[in-house]
């Protein structure tokens, strides 16, 4: 008895469990874990650090090993008669060990390594903003989906109307108060209205499908979409992450002005060389001996034609390149901006205006059932009157999710 009270518990709340709901907030943070592209930061990130990895090891003592073994066709002779000195033999062999570590570079490895951290923070960012232009296009997507269960809802209360008018007209048949075939005309008009249903549910299908590949989650008609409370912000000031890429974009720029600036100090390495040679270091010592060097080397390009002196006015040009792609993009920005808001209002007009109109085919439609009740007017007049206040109804609703999609899409715009 126990056993059979749980499996009916489970059965009846699986259907709630089943049922997900989901939100356009919910869809933009998913698009920006799950969308493909959003995996490239976690790889840059990667790449940056076997790349710093590859840098840090000038740092590092650089060891080399050379080996060789040559034959001359002729060798350095002492001419000193009787001095009993033996020639050197014409084939020689030398195998060495060489140690090089870098002491000093000006910071050339250090600064190096900052360019490489700026370009992957500049990568990262790019990424950012080409997944936050999808936002637009999740919009789009999420609020034609509310606009077709709007629309289905309008469909069953229509239909709903439809079957209770097809009761009363096949009741007024009956008893002579209604003109007979007046029921097919409702019929016929239900039928149009079963192909409507289908028509939507394959358009609603379609979207949701879109919608799940890119936000990487499984959706279905069953995925209930929360109607959203969108409203504009009252701040003025623009917060896309264009504008945070801009400016590292600057920093990498910055970052290579320091690099090109160290790139021409001096250099100073320390470094050992030790060997098994015949001959060794002394020449006239004919036989295989071990041997070793050990010094300092300093290196400093002291001039260099300017072009380290131009490398950082091009770098300067560039800012200034950047600094213009900054504004064009707030001016564009606000242009965008000023449209929306102006699509907004004119919306929201319409919205006012359906108001009244709907208001006024109440009444008519009101008017035409009782005509038709009495036998004034045919079910094509009544039907007449009920469509156009379902396609009027219909264009209040999509008016009302146009106003929430244009009010997504400004926030999406001024990077709220």
């Amino acid at each position: 008895m126990k056993r059979f009270i749980i499996i009916i518990s489970i059965l009846i709340t699986l259907p709630s469990v089943a049922q997900q709901r989901i939100t356009l907030e919910a869809c933009h943070s998913l698009a920006t874990k799950n969308y493909p592209l959003a995996k490239q930061s976690q790889l840059f990130e990667d790449q940056n650090k076997l790349d710093s990895e590859v840098i840090s090891n000038a740092k590092l003592p650089q060891i080399s090993l050379d080996a060789q073994a040559t034959y001359q066709s002729d060798v350095i002779e002492i001419p000193i008669p009787n001095a009993n000195i033996e020639s050197l033999n014409k084939d020689q062999y030398r195998a060495t060990l060489s140690v090089n570590q870098l002491i000093y570079n000006g910071g050339v490895t250090d600064a190096t390594l900052n360019v490489k951290a700026v370009q992957t923070k500049t990568k990262q960012k790019q990424v950012d903003v080409n997944l936050y232009q999808l936002k637009q296009q999740i919009n789009q997507l999420y609020f034609s989906i509310l606009l077709s269960q709007e629309s289905y809802l309008l469909l069953k209360a229509k239909e709903a109307q439809l079957e209770a008018k097809l009761k009363e007209v096949q009741s007024g048949i009956k008893y002579g108060t209604i003109l007979p075939a007046s029921d097919k005309v409702l019929e016929a008009e239900l039928l149009k209205l079963s192909q409507q249903f289908r028509e939507l549910e394959s358009n609603k299908t379609a979207l949701i499908e879109t919608l799940s590949s890119i936000i990487g989650r499984p959706l279905d008609a069953a995925t209930t979409f929360q109607n959203p409370l969108v409203e504009t912000p009252l701040e003025t000031e623009i917060n896309r992450p264009e504008l945070e890429l801009f400016q590292l974009k600057r920093k990498e720029i910055e970052s290579n002005e320091t690099l090109i600036a160290k790139q021409n100090a001096p250099k100073l390495l320390g470094f050992a060389t030790g060997g098994y040679g015949n001959p060794g270091l002394n020449m006239l010592d004919n036989s295989f001996q071990t041997f070793y060097t050990v010094g300092l080397k300093l290196n400093w390009k002291v001039f260099d034609w300017n072009s380290n002196k131009k490398q950082r006015q091009s770098l300067a040009i560039n800012k200034d390149i950047l600094d213009t792609e900054t504004e064009t993009f707030k001016l564009n920005t606000n242009i965008e901006l000023n449209q929306q808001q102006k699509e907004i209002n004119k919306i929201e007009g319409f919205i006012a205006s359906d108001l009244e109109i709907i208001k006024l085919r109440k009444d008519v439609l009101k008017s035409a059932d009782s005509q038709l009740k009495n036998g004034v007017i045919t079910s094509s007049a009544y039907i007449t009157e009920l469509t156009n206040l379902y396609e009027d109804e219909n264009t209040l609703v999509r008016h009302k999710i146009q106003l929430q999609l244009a009010k997504a899409n400004y926030n999406v715009i001024k990077g709220q």
